[in-house]
Parts: C-alpha cells; structure tokens; sequence
C-alpha cells in the first residue's frame, strides 16, 4: 500500500480537504497525518450532505477505520483541535504528538494586534507566527505540557512509519500553498515554516525514502487570501462575473483570483516532486462538469483544458474535482 503526501500548488485554498479524504476513503487508509504550520490553514470537507471546516484535523476522517495523527511539526491550540474532534465525533481515533507545539492566547493576541503580521502581511491571526518564533527561541509549551491534551498524546512517527512496516496505506495533508512558504514562497507575505512536501514529510517524521507519491493539489483557477503578489489579478468584479468569487474558510476574508499559472504550477512541480496532480473546480471553468464522476462523462472543453495541464507540467492529473463534495471527483486511477 502506497504513503502519499497531499500538498498544494498555489497559494492555498486548492482543495487538499477534499483530495485528503478522497484518497482516504478510496485507499482504506490505515493513517491519516496532518503536516504543515497550524490551526491557520482551513480545510474544508462536504461529505454525506454535511460541511465540515477544520483547522486541526485531518480532512481523512470520513473514513471511520483511520487513525488521525498530527505530527511534532505542527503547532496545536488545544480549544481547537478538542472542539474539531467533538464536532467529527472522532474520539479514539485521534493523535499528536508530544512534541507538538502549543499556540497560546497571548500568541493571538500579538498576532491579531500586530501592525506588521496582521496589518502588512494579513496573516490569519491564529498566533502562528508568534508560536513559532518562540518554538524557534526554545521557550513554547510542548503538548505534553497540558493537562487536557494527554489522553491523545503518541508517538506519531513511530505509528507512520510502523504502519508502512506492515504495508498499510498513510495518507499526510499539508497545510497552505508552495508560493505561501517560508523559503519558496513571495517573501515577506508568506506562512511561518515551509509547507512543501519535504517538509510536511518531516513534521510528520516520515523519511524521504519512505514516500510513494506526491499529490499536487491546482485549482483551475488561482486564489490569494491575504496580501502579496498575484500575477494577472482579476478585480472583484471580473471575478464574481467569472464565478471565481470566494471567501477563506478560517477567517472569512475574501480571495483574491486570477487565471491559471502554469508558470507557477511548473515550478510547483519541482518544489514538490510531484507524481501526480490533482486539478480541482474545473466545475467551476466548466458549469456542465458539474458532479460528473467519470472521465468519459466530461465536456471536451474539460477535458482539454486538464490535457493542456498534463502536456505542459509533464505529470498525470489522476483527479480531477467537480464540485465542492469529496464524492464529486473523477479518480482516473480506478
């Protein structure tokens, strides 16, 4: 069984949630691992007719037999990662590690005070920032530092990576976007760590040998929430006339748009290492794509415009999502 990493081309808001719980429904997956920076990414998941947005957890939930772990990598504010399990009634079945840091209420405070994280760089003011600049500086609280977190504290990479020993499936979601990280990223407005494949692999102590496939997740569109560079920006106008209108699930701001970047997506590939892609909202290019499931069922137009994206990033697009549930994809590997 194959360990896959689930990580994000763009700027974030491509729609890891839905492939991570595609993938962990359709894999039987033994463990699902959440990598990346924190409770500032939201990911969002429609399954049975119920939406669910989440911060914390793994988006493979939905598959009830899997075990869902946050690596050391990770940084944790336990009101949220307690109320997310509550509300997915996901009780014995979750894990993080001791290791994990601990986001305090003094962290997003600074954040959301801070002329320069929230003001200049529109950071989510989730206290992200802050932690880690203490985790950097050896003074943040660890998991294993409170009370109403030990009854899920385990050794995440020992679970991964014996679990791989066995054979079974591990799915890991990353968190953000490639152009959002710390070192790949459009410096200064950018997240607090990397969140590229490499490094959702280490905050979830999975070796680089260990890794099958690297799953990149691009829309069919690109969305920016927050400040920095967007090659070939729509106004607001131009996107809420093209559909393309959104609004960021942790913190409801708006996102900006703009056209699919292959030049953005082709660098992503080489970040990432990527094996195979998973394009979503071509529904939303395409409105009679809506919902359909096979390949054969797509308009031509869909179906050239992800034949454009295969031929000029040289990697196979084996997903493709039409529409906001993770049962709407078209898995072109079954």
């Amino acid at each position: 069984m194959p360990s896959s990493v689930v990580v994000d081309g763009f700027f974030g808001d491509c729609g890891k949630g839905k492939v991570t719980s595609h993938l962990a429904l359709r894999d039987k997956a033994t463990i699902v691992a959440r990598g990346g920076v924190g409770p500032n990414a939201g990911h969002t998941v429609i399954f049975r007719d119920r939406t669910y947005r989440l911060s914390q957890l793994p988006s493979g939930f939905v598959y009830e037999s899997a075990r869902l772990l946050i690596g050391p990598g990770v940084l944790v504010n336990p009101n949220t990662l307690l109320e997310e399990v509550e509300l997915t009634r996901t009780s014995g079945r979750v894990g993080l590690d001791p290791n994990c840091g601990i986001i305090e209420d003094r962290h997003i405070q600074e954040d959301k005070t801070s002329s320069h994280l929230r003001g200049k760089i529109g950071t989510t003011g989730t206290g992200c920032g802050p932690a880690q600049r203490d985790r950097a500086s050896r003074t943040l609280k660890m998991a294993r530092d409170i009370d109403s977190l030990s009854h899920l504290v385990c050794d995440v990479p020992g679970e991964i990576n014996d679990a791989l020993d066995e054979e079974k499936s591990v799915v890991l979601e990353g968190s953000q976007g490639t152009f959002i990280s710390l070192f790949h990223g459009t410096y200064p407005y950018v997240t607090s760590k990397d969140v590229t494949a490499s490094s959702i692999c280490a905050d979830v102590g999975l070796g680089p040998k260990r890794l099958d496939e690297v799953i990149l997740v691009l829309k069919a569109y690109v969305t920016r929430v927050g400040a920095g560079p967007l090659e070939n920006e729509l106004t607001k106008e131009e996107a809420q006339e093209r559909g393309w209108f959104e609004v960021a699930t942790v913190t409801g701001r708006e996102r900006r748009s703009a056209p699919f970047d292959y030049q953005l997506a082709e660098r992503a590939v080489m970040l990432n290492s990527a094996t195979q892609l998973a394009v979503t909202a071509l529904d939303v290019l395409y409105p009679k794509d809506r919902g359909k499931t096979r390949w054969k069922d797509l308009t031509e137009e869909g179906t050239q415009f992800i034949r454009g994206v295969e031929e000029k990033l040289n990697v196979p697009v084996t997903l493709i999502g039409t529409g906001p549930k993770t049962r709407e994809t078209v898995d072109r590997t079954v």
